[in-house]
């Protein structure tokens, strides 16, 4: 096999997984089991696919689409990307994916982006936040025109063509993981070797981007490979799912990516339907209460109604809108919006704690969710007016508050 063979073959082994994928994405494991049995061929989207809905089977995502963007750059840079044509081809990009009504492909980390420059943002602060794993699901050109005998190479070309959208630490490092994994097996290296080289690279991008809270990519990967050791593939998807997790996090899916190819190091295409069969843990879950950045990171959505309705297919979800209060969606119900209360802040340290905590209480008290996140508003609006973390209320501070509302 000679080395554009390889290269074929891993960028059309991205757009199978991908294809693969597309109609299970945000389904909880058990609705993709009970739906489709042992995953074996392309389907297409279901009506009530919350990202994809009847999209052709077979159909790619944006993650091929912009690979294919990144490796078309690739060709015109002679081997690097200019950053700012790659804002300026990911907003023309984003421009046609909306005439064609696909918005809701597009990740968080990459939409926020694409938005902010449209906005006039400089690009220089657009990917300061992505920490998702757009970067990772695109970065496979990459990996097929740097060699991986020279690692801080290949790493710089990892930034070059991620920062615009993910400009982390925990991004860049899944995305020199796969990078890394994606060269290594362009020169030959088995799935271990690969995924060592993998590891490696993600060591040292991590020392690149904006630090954000998240854990290590490549002590992750190395972990995942451990839990699935000698695991038959049930048992295996079932330590992914449960221990390592499927969301759009990057310190969750790139390892479990790896993990996966652990399972079948010898078989792409049952990789590919194992990795189809999972996905995130919410289904095990009642309620979600998340901040608006982190309801994007679960759901997709960048607006609180359509992260709430999107969490709500699988968990009751709250998300948390700041001094406007909370948008609630029960399971099976429309998002609603449970008003804030206007008070001078002067620390939000704690008030996501504050407003989890009452929202909890509420809950274990018997109230209605919306009485629930009402209370957990008026916590959380009584502990920005005070300094520090342990700011939270007294219950009857919150029975005044609420009292005033009435």
């Amino acid at each position: 096999m000679t080395l554009a063979d390889r290269a074929l073959a891993a960028l059309t082994g991205l757009a199978i997984g991908d294809a693969l994928g597309m109609p299970t994405q945000s389904l909880p494991r058990e609705t993709i089991r009970a739906r489709y049995g042992t995953l074996d061929e392309f389907h297409p989207g279901p009506p009530d696919q919350p990202i994809a809905p009847n999209m052709p089977a077979g159909s790619v995502t944006d993650d091929t689409e912009q690979a294919l963007l990144v490796g078309r750059l690739l060709v015109a840079g002679n081997g690097r990307i200019d950053p700012y044509q790659l804002a300026a081809d990911l907003l023309s990009w984003e421009q046609d994916m909306r005439r064609r009504g696909s918005l809701d492909l597009l990740g968080p980390s990459t939409k926020a982006a694409v938005a902010a420059v449209a906005a006039g943002v400089p690009i220089e602060q657009a990917g300061r936040n992505g920490a998702t794993n757009g970067a990772a699901m695109r970065i496979t050109p990459v990996g097929i025109a740097c060699p991986a005998t020279d690692l801080p190479s290949l790493v710089e070309h990892v930034v070059e063509a991620s920062w615009v959208t993910h400009n982390t630490d925990v991004a860049l490092a899944g995305a020199a993981a796969v990078a890394g994994a994606v060269s290594a097996g362009l020169a030959g290296a088995g799935i271990a070797q690969a995924t060592e080289v993998g590891v490696q690279a993600a060591e040292l991008a991590a020392s690149k981007g904006n630090w954000v809270a998240s854990g290590d990519v490549g002590a992750r990967i190395l972990l995942a490979r451990e839990l699935v050791a000698g695991r038959s593939p049930d048992e295996a998807a079932d330590r992914i799912y449960r221990l390592i997790g499927t969301s759009v996090a990057t310190q969750e899916s790139v390892p479990a990516a790896f993990a996966v190819l652990a399972v079948y190091p010898d078989d792409p295409w049952q990789a590919a339907l194992l990795a189809a069969s999972l996905d995130a843990v919410l289904d095990r879950t009642d309620w979600c209460s998340a901040n608006l950045r982190e309801a994007g990171l679960l759901s997709g959505r960048t607006d609180p109604f359509g992260a709430a309705r999107a969490i709500a297919g699988r968990a009751g979800a709250v998300v948390r809108t700041g001094s406007r209060g909370c948008v609630l969606a029960a399971p099976g119900h429309a998002p609603e919006e449970i008003g804030g209360f206007a008070v001078d802040a002067i620390d939000t340290n704690g008030a996501g704690d504050a407003h989890v905590g009452a929202f909890v209480a509420g809950l274990a008290a018997g109230l209605a969710p919306s009485e629930a996140a009402l209370r957990a508003n008026a916590a959380a609006a009584i502990a920005v007016t005070r300094r520090g973390p342990t700011s939270a209320p007294a219950a009857s501070e919150v029975d005044a508050l609420v009292h005033m509302r009435r």
